[in-house]
C-alpha cells in the first residue's frame, strides 16, 4: 500500500523551503555561476545542523537539466554516468569569511531515478531521506521535479528501515535505517552518528514517519548491500582524486573530527592521493577511524 503521495509531497515542499543562513546562500550563487547549466541547487548535511559554516565544508547537490550540462569535457560526464555523482570542491570569501563548499554534480533525471524504491544502493536515498533546502531552482517545473525527488528518498528510506528493527518508534526505525545505511560505505563518524542526527530534528524524522506509516517494508540482503555499497565508495574515492582540489587534506580533516583518529600526511601523499589512500585504508580500518 502507498501512502497518498501529495501529503508526502507537502511535507518536502514545506522542509526544502526552511530558511538558510546567507553564506549558504552565497556559496550556492558560486555554484550556480560556476555550472551555468544547473537547475536546481540543494543544501544538506552540517551546515543545516547549526555547524559554524566557517569551521567546516558546507555540502550541497547541484543539479543540471542533462549530462551535456555537467561538464563540456567528455570523460567527465562519461565518469558521472558510470559512477555519479562528480565530486568537486569550492571556496570563497564572504563578509571577512573564508568559506568551503564541497559539492556533488549530477543531472536531476539520474538524481530521481537514484532515490526510487527499486534502488539498492542507499547512497543517495539516505541522504535526502534526511532534511534539506532547496537553495536555488530555474522554475517551478524544475522545483516540482526535486519535490517529488525527495518525497521518493523518504519513501525507500523509511521502506528499508522499517524492515531493520522491531521497535516501533518512529525515531528508533529511522536511526536503524542510518546505522545501516553508514554500515555500507567507508565513513569516519562513530557509532552514535545515525542517533545524533536524528535527534537534531525529532519532528522532522516522526512527522515523515506518520505519512509513512502505511509504507510496506523493504527487505534487503545487507551484506550484499554493504559489500557493493563499499565498492562503490571505493571508486568514488578514485574518481573524486582527479577532481577533489584539497581531497586528501579534507578527507584526514574529516576522519580527524569524527573519530580523533590523528593522521599527518606527507607531501608525497597529498601528490600521489590514490595510492596513498590505498595504503593508509587498511590502518584506518584496523584503528576504526573508518568503518
Amino acid at each position: 500500500m502507498r501512502t497518498s503521495p501529495e501529503s508526502v509531497k507537502e511535507f518536502c515542499k514545506v522542509s526544502l523551503a526552511r530558511e538558510v543562513l546567507p553564506e549558504i546562500h552565497a556559496m550556492a550563487d558560486v555554484l550556480r555561476r560556476r555550472h551555468p547549466g544547473a537547475v536546481a541547487v540543494l543544501a544538506y548535511g552540517s551546515c543545516l545542523r547549526g555547524v559554524a559554516v566557517v569551521s567546516t565544508l558546507m555540502d550541497f547537490y547541484v543539479l543540471t537539466e542533462n549530462f551535456a550540462s555537467v561538464s563540456p569535457n567528455i570523460i567527465s560526464r562519461l565518469a558521472c554516468c558510470i559512477v555519479p555523482p562528480n565530486v568537486y570542491y569550492a571556496e570563497m570569501e564572504f563578509e571577512g569569511q573564508h568559506l568551503r563548499a564541497k559539492y556533488a554534480l549530477l543531472p536531476l533525471p539520474q538524481f530521481s531515478k537514484w532515490m526510487s524504491l527499486r534502488t539498492s544502493n542507499p547512497y543517495f536515498w539516505a541522504r535526502f531521506s534526511q532534511p534539506s533546502a532547496l537553495v536555488y531552482t530555474r522554475d517551478e517545473n524544475i522545483q516540482n521535479e526535486v519535490i517529488a525527488s525527495i518525497s521518493e528518498a523518504l519513501r525507500t528510506g523509511f521502506a528499508n528501515a522499517k524492515s531493520l528493527t522491531d521497535e516501533t518508534d518512529a525515531l528508533a526505525i529511522w536511526i536503524a535505517g542510518f546505522n545501516a545505511t553508514y554500515q555500507s560505505e567507508f565513513r569516519s563518524e562513530n557509532a552514535n552518528r545515525a542517533t545524533s542526527i536524528v535527534s537534531d530534528e525529532p519532528g522532522y524524522y516522526r512527522q515523515a514517519a506518520r505519512l509513512l506509516a502505511s509504507e510496506t517494508s523493504i527487505h534487503a540482503n545487507q551484506a550484499l548491500r554493504r559489500l557493493t555499497g563499499k565498492g562503490w565508495s571505493i571508486l568514488r574515492l578514485i574518481k573524486a582524486a582527479f577532481t577533489f582540489q584539497g581531497g586528501a587534506d579534507y578527507i584526514v580533516w574529516k576522519i580527524e573530527r569524527h573519530s580523533g583518529e590523528k593522521i599527518i600526511l606527507t607531501e608525497w601523499q597529498r601528490e600521489h592521493p590514490i595510492v596513498a589512500g590505498l595504503l593508509l585504508l587498511p590502518a584506518l580500518l584496523r584503528k576504526g577511524a573508518v568503518r
